[in-house]
């Protein structure tokens, strides 16, 4: 795809999707989504990590609201389902883990297009904000769906109804998000955590990914029951035997995703 609103390259195994569109804060259209829903499904069949970021000062302001459309005609839950939910869906259904590297403001649907990852890193000066409300909308883009999961149920309508910002070491303390990082260290971080995944077991983070996505639907016994099957994927593995021989010999193990 020849992409207008993201930046797309690849290097040993990492794929890093950044988002382009740095004067609007890198608000989302149906270019940008359109562009994003390639570029995860292409390189989540080739690349062994995936990374999303952002252009200039923000991550993601969310929906852009201004590109063209009057806002009275806005068709909101025909852009959900054809445009957002193919969208999500890749990322969630990527068979290589998503790193989203939050490198400033993500507002509304941008805040849940990174909650969306299957990691979070945050600079330290960024800000999450579920900023719907303001405008007289709910959370979209799985923000209902994730939040309660993730911060528990006062918390995510804290978040709904005051459309207040967190700050990014609030929201690693509220477990709505994996880490943050300060600002100057921020790049050479999460890239540091990008290359420690693009060498890893693959196999194994393909499973993980699976079991940790279905546990948030299963009941016990189904959960054991994934749990058992995967296993016994990831057993017949390359990089199991890999790993078992590393750890008897006392070397790091040179794993080569399959």
């Amino acid at each position: 795809m020849d992409y207008q609103t993201l930046i797309v390259t690849e290097a040993e195994g990492a794929g890093l999707i950044t988002l382009n569109r740095p004067t609007l804060m890198n608000a989302l259209n149906a270019q940008m989504r359109a562009e994003i829903l390639y570029a995860v499904k292409d390189l989540g069949a080739r690349m062994r990590v995936l990374v999303l970021t952002g252009a200039g000062r923000a991550f993601c302001s969310g929906q852009d609201l201004g590109g063209g459309t009057p806002v009275d005609q806005l068709d909101l839950e025909r852009i959900l389902r054809e445009e957002y939910e193919p969208m999500l869906r890749a990322i969630a259904d990527c068979p290589a883990p998503v790193i989203a590297a939050v490198n400033g403001a993500a507002a509304g649907a941008g805040a849940n297009l990174a909650l969306a990852a299957d990691v979070v890193i945050a600079t330290r000066s960024a800000v999450f904000l579920q900023a719907f409300t303001r405008i007289g909308l709910i959370p979209d883009a799985g923000g209902t769906y994730w939040l309660p999961r993730q911060v528990g149920f006062a918390r995510a309508m804290g978040q709904a109804l005051f459309a207040e910002r967190i700050t990014a070491d609030d929201a690693a303390a509220m477990g709505m998000i994996w880490e943050t990082v300060a600002d100057e260290a921020f790049d050479a971080h999460w890239r540091a955590r990008a290359a420690h995944l693009a060498t890893g077991p693959s196999v194994a983070y393909r499973a993980v990914k699976q079991a940790m996505r279905a546990s948030l639907g299963n009941d016990f016994d189904h959960q054991l029951a994934l749990e058992a099957q995967l296993q016994g994927e990831c057993g017949k593995s390359r990089d199991f035997l890999e790993g078992v021989m590393a750890f008897l010999e006392k070397r790091p193990p040179q794993f080569e995703g399959r």
